[in-house]
């Protein structure tokens, strides 16, 4: 097996074809660097140099070997560097999940920051991961951050609010309570409403409910979709009303008219959530760059 050691001054010989100035990049006296190379000819059992008193030149063997080591020792010191960084979270994988429209400014913003920062950490991206979902998959460990809402009622987990949402009626245009520049949810009881399903655990269908609750009604929910984008569509398209976030606003603006809920509906929250004994060094670099580059950021 060729050493390490022996391959660097190979290489430093074979590019410098001098065996004192060979000796001097290396730091070496002459007389170690001479024997090292009799040693790798002995251990190869061919000749890497043809040697003069004049000049030294490398034999077929030699430039065949050239390549090789140089690629050798480029491998070692890659995998030095990626070893060095990952002690200190600057490589590795992070596993982040979010529901799409209503992290579209968010997310971006994190993954552009994180790259510039941090290039060698891989961001593992899991698109419709609704907000309660999402706690739930952080804190079995699935994943490692993830785009939710407060409350958090997950235990062990930690959080940091990114930034507050407006809690909207969406009605098609020509909707009659669509002429108001507010809407009282009562008004709305009889109207069909368009949600999220309810088994995949969006905090913003638990939200409906709960504000149509506290308006004395349950909501008649006509159609479920998975995301903002076909709710808005569906909405505009006459077939029912929904509650949506002001940061979603953006996915429909035609056929849509999107007017503040009148009362004490509170705004909600949009959090980055983790689990607090999670001892990847990645995830904690990927909060230090969030701590910057998300608006609004706070501890829990």
């Amino acid at each position: 097996m060729i050493d390490t050691k022996s391959l660097q001054v190979f290489v430093a010989v074979a590019e410098e074809l001098h065996f004192g100035r060979a000796a001097e990049r290396l730091h070496l006296a002459q007389p170690p660097v001479s024997q090292r190379i009799r040693a790798l000819e002995r251990q190869l059992r061919v000749q890497l140099f043809e040697r003069t008193t004049r000049s030294v030149r490398l034999t077929d063997a030699g430039e065949a070997l050239l390549d090789h080591s140089r690629r050798i020792l480029a491998s070692i010191e890659e995998a030095e560097t990626i070893c060095r960084a990952a002690g200190t979270g600057a490589v590795g994988k992070v596993r982040i999940g979010f529901a799409g429209a209503s992290s579209h400014d968010d997310l971006p913003r994190l993954t552009r920051a994180v790259r510039r920062s941090y290039p060698g950490i891989e961001l593992e991206l899991h698109g419709q991961t609704y907000a309660e979902e999402a706690s739930a998959r952080v804190a079995s460990g699935e994943l490692d951050l993830g785009f939710a809402r407060l409350p958090i009622e997950a235990p062990g987990l930690d959080y940091r609010v990114v930034n507050t949402e407006q809690l909207l009626c969406a009605l098609p245009t020509q909707h009659p309570a669509a002429r108001s520049k507010t809407i009282d949810l009562a008004a709305l009881a009889d109207e069909p409403f368009v949600t999220f399903p309810a088994y995949r655990g969006s905090s913003l269908r638990a939200v409906t409910i709960h504000a149509c609750a506290e308006a004395g009604f349950t909501p008649r929910i006509v159609q479920e979709a998975p995301d903002s984008a076909t709710i808005l569509a569906l909405v505009a398209a006459g077939v029912g009303v929904t509650l949506t976030l002001s940061s979603v606003r953006h996915v429909q603006r035609t056929g849509v008219a999107y007017r503040p809920v009148r009362g004490q509906v509170a705004d909600l929250q949009a959090v980055l959530v983790w689990r607090a004994d999670n001892p990847s060094k990645a995830l904690r670099r990927v909060l230090d760059v969030a701590a910057d580059a998300l608006p609004g950021i706070a501890s829990n």
